[in-house]
């Protein structure tokens, strides 16, 4: 889907939301402002909804897999596809590649400043480079002529793991100053070659010493800025770290684009990312589903059926709000906050609410594809209303 089409849904969320913010301001996020730039298609900062990104984890120049593994990222919903470019045979598939996909392509750029040359003539959107790494002045100077040839943006992207020799000397050790430092000094670097058309990042695998660097950095530039906790870790453990990170900086306003870093497949990074943003009420992808954990009160398996519904209800893409509550204890107080919601508690059957209004009397038997039909009934208006 092109981001036009995502804005416009997104937007559809917003102006809810915002009705929403008017009496309850405590929701309120008040993003901070940043200059836009582009990648591609993709307006990122200057008020632009924030942006999910992920990175394909093939040999790059195998292009059917590499193509394969976009497009299933652009199909979980992905913005933006980062594609590592470590040799040459790399750099040249990015021709082949970008030509073959509607998604902005970003590459990863480490040492070889010559592969991001290359990367740019060869139709990428974005390069990153890693400070750390990448070399001096003309190395940059470079680089630029060819992101500028090219209308092609540049992330800064700054890592714990890789910060320059002599700020490790001076510092000791990765801190916030050191990654801002360097930052900045790259960030220097591009605007003395009067290019500006850049994002910064300051990832670290440490959560303390990642939100320390970004709230840091959020004060001295208003460059966008791209989240993430690096090498987060497994499925679990990294969602848990990125969402513990990335959620806290969010809520804060800080970040305009957003990466969750698994050790899983990237699909799931995707899937997280928005689970994030879904679960801060900045944007949302999909069926956002409330539901108890489940007591001997419960007047269904609460947990089987949410299984099945998350199921059935993947491919929904629209913002939709559905509550799945065990019994009357909390389920219509949850319904009246979303946009369908079914209570249990009764024998054998249950009560079905839309915007938090009672509609009718559901059996069990026949409340999951009750709630799937009136799920997808929405899904169509949301589109209609477009």
């Amino acid at each position: 889907m092109q981001f036009a089409a995502k804005y416009a849904r997104d937007t559809y969320m917003t102006t809810a939301k915002n009705d929403i913010n008017s009496i309850r301001p405590w929701r309120t996020i008040e993003r901070r402002k940043s200059r836009r730039i582009m990648v591609g298609s993709v307006p990122v900062g200057g008020g632009a909804p924030i942006a999910v990104q992920s990175m394909t984890n093939t040999i790059t120049h195998n292009i059917p897999e590499t193509l394969k593994q976009i497009y299933e990222l652009e199909a979980a919903g992905a913005d933006i596809v980062r594609v590592s470019v470590p040799d040459i045979p790399s750099s040249a598939a990015m021709k082949e590649i970008c030509n073959q996909v509607s998604i902005p392509i970003v590459a990863d750029i480490h040492f070889h400043y010559k592969r991001g040359i290359e990367s740019a003539d060869n139709g990428v959107s974005c390069l990153r480079i890693n400070p750390g790494n990448i070399g001096g002045q003309n190395r940059v100077k470079e680089i630029v002529a060819a992101a500028k040839a090219n209308n092609c943006s540049i992330r800064i992207g700054v890592n714990g793991g890789s910060l320059e020799k002599e700020l490790l000397e001076k510092y000791g050790e990765p801190c916030p100053d050191a990654m801002v430092e360097s930052a900045l000094m790259h960030a220097q670097m591009l605007e003395d070659e009067n290019f500006d058309n850049y994002k910064i990042s300051v990832k670290a695998s440490d959560i303390f010493l990642t939100m320390a660097a970004y709230q840091k950095l959020a004060d001295c530039t208003d460059a966008p800025l791209h989240l993430g906790v690096t090498e987060a870790g497994g499925k679990r453990i990294g969602s848990v770290k990125s969402s513990i990170g990335m959620g806290n900086l969010l809520w804060a306003g800080i970040g305009d684009t957003i990466r969750v870093s698994l050790s899983a497949d990237p699909v799931e990074e995707v899937k997280v990312g928005f689970d994030i943003l879904k679960s801060l009420g900045i944007r949302s992808r999909g069926v956002n589903i409330i539901s108890c954990p489940s007591c001997a009160r419960q007047g269904f398996d609460v947990i089987k059926t949410v299984q099945i519904l998350e199921d059935r209800l993947a491919h929904i893409t629209e913002p939709i709000s559905l509550s799945i509550i065990g019994c009357v204890v909390n389920g219509p107080g949850e319904a009246l906050f979303t946009d369908i919601g079914f209570t249990g508690g009764m024998a054998g059957y249950g009560m079905m609410y839309a915007s938090g209004i009672k509609t009718g009397k559901t059996d069990n038997k026949d409340m999951i594809d009750d709630i799937v039909r009136k799920v997808e009934e929405r899904a169509t208006l949301i589109k209609k209303s477009q």
